[in-house]
């Protein structure tokens, strides 16, 4: 009888022992700005919201299966110095890290639209805008030296989702539909990966 429990125990061990428990990887959304630094405005809209408003709904929609754990750099309308976030994001070791802008030309109505990517000098960077790319539809990759590209030491990318002084797109950015179609391009993303 008790080398029967010693085989039991024995079992129940190397069963556990087989079961590994695997962390979810992490992806990181960086919605810019936030607090006190509104980004771009106009017309009493402001880029810090809409890319707060965003960058939530890619964690709302994101990772359906587990995989990936999507951590926001801010959740709350909260200013963080840059450093802060660069700092935290290093601590996080993500897969990738997105960081969400809207763009803004110096005239006060643009015609400009669409988005780009600013990229860091790294392949990854480079293969991670690519995609995004596709997914967002094509845009200009640019390196750039920005303070999260420079300072994340993992690959990160830097978008801008659009212009907020074009009506048409700052309409549909600050649109719920709109921001729920963005953010679902992302969680598309990140999903696929």
């Amino acid at each position: 009888m008790k080398a029967l429990k010693l085989l039991a125990v024995s079992f129940a061990s190397a069963a556990m022992l087989s079961f590994s428990t695997e962390t979810k990887k992490i992806i990181v959304i960086d919605a810019g700005h936030g607090g006190n630094d509104f980004g771009a405005t106009m017309n009493g809209v402001s880029e810090k919201d809409m890319v707060l408003n965003i960058a939530r709904q890619i964690k709302k929609a994101s990772d359906k299966d587990g995989t990936y754990e999507v951590i926001l750099t801010r959740s709350e309308d909260t200013s963080t110095k840059l450093t802060e976030r660069t700092e935290q994001i290093n601590k996080l070791n993500p897969e990738m890290v997105i960081s969400l802008h809207i763009n803004r030309t110096p005239e006060a109505n643009t015609n400009k639209s669409g988005h780009e990517i600013f990229i860091q000098k790294t392949s990854e960077s480079k293969s991670l805008a690519e995609k995004l790319s596709a997914k967002l539809g094509e845009c200009s990759i640019k390196e750039e030296n920005l303070h999260i590209l420079r300072n994340s030491k993992s690959p990160a990318v830097l978008v801008e989702l659009g212009y907020i002084n074009n009506i048409k797109e700052r309409e549909y950015m600050n649109s719920s539909d709109g921001q729920r179609e963005i953010a679902q391009k992302f969680a598309d993303f990140i999903n696929e990966q």
